[in-house]
């Protein structure tokens, strides 16, 4: 049941997002991880400081020898930042006989509120990956807002959204509730079939930060495992619960959590 996972993100030096959090995360559900770094950040639980371009070209090169030796069952995909790298990326899908189911993360938004994409990225990201390659599309709310151009404040507006990005192409959509008010948070799993809906309490706590890079990486695990969507939506919604009650409490702004909470007991 390990699942091969390549995963297509950026670095995160505080080891809380991005790629670090992601091997933590295929690692502790059973799987293998592998990976093509599309950038470099310096940041902490603070914030963004910097973040450091990886040429598209190598980006692409990544992924290919990775594919030719080692193969994959799942691909998640999380920041891409700059259009350069997204059109490269979608030029090598484009070439594949088969791809994988692709787990498509939209980073644009740092925990912290900085900014991780470009601006004309984020229409490459809608035209070139979503339409035509993802299988899960995983947006929260300021991301589903920025990629639909509508405002989202109700449950009502989120099940639209999401049947709106539906409509762009993926499989399903998962419309992540984390940022509306309340005691409890629902998520909404929007498909051709209907809605699934999952909802669990609000847990009071600073230290979230990469809970979207985590889910989506347990998802792409779960799918690389075999499980439907459903089922790997439900097993990461609870493996990310567990990682954000047991987060070590490190940084003085939004803490990491702890991926290795539940090694062998998440089921």
């Amino acid at each position: 049941m390990q699942g091969r996972v390549l995963i297509i993100a950026g670095s995160d030096s505080g080891g809380g997002a991005g790629i670090q959090a992601d091997i933590k995360t295929v690692t502790a559900l059973g799987g293998y991880a592998a990976t093509a770094i599309t950038a470099l950040t310096a940041q902490n639980t603070l914030g963004v400081e910097a973040i450091e371009e990886v040429s598209a070209p190598f980006v692409a090169q990544q992924i290919d020898v990775v594919l030719k030796d080692i193969g994959a069952d799942a691909i998640k995909i999380g920041m891409l930042h700059r259009k350069e790298v997204v059109e490269a990326v979608a030029g090598l899908f484009d070439r594949l006989d088969k791809l994988p189911p692709v787990v498509l993360d939209p980073v644009m938004i740092a925990k912290g509120g900085a900014s991780l994409i470009a601006a004309e990225a984020s229409e490459a990201i809608k035209s070139r990956l979503i339409a035509p390659h993802t299988h899960v599309l995983t947006p929260n709310i300021p991301e589903a807002e920025q990629l639909t151009g509508m405002k989202i404040d109700s449950l009502a507006e989120m099940e639209k959204a999401g049947r709106l990005l539906l409509d762009a192409g993926p499989i399903a959509v998962l419309m992540k509730g984390g940022h509306r008010d309340g005691a409890e948070i629902i998520d909404l799993l929007v498909t051709a079939e209907g809605i699934h809906t999952y909802s669990h309490p609000r847990i009071d706590t600073p230290h979230t930060h990469g809970t979207g890079c985590t889910l989506s990486s347990a998802i792409a695990t779960g799918l690389a495992q075999g499980l439907t969507i459903p089922d790997a939506v439900a097993r990461a919604i609870r493996y990310v619960e567990n990682a954000i009650f047991e987060a070590p409490g490190l940084g003085a702004g939004h803490g990491p959590l702890n991926h290795g909470h539940t090694v062998g007991r998440f089921d």
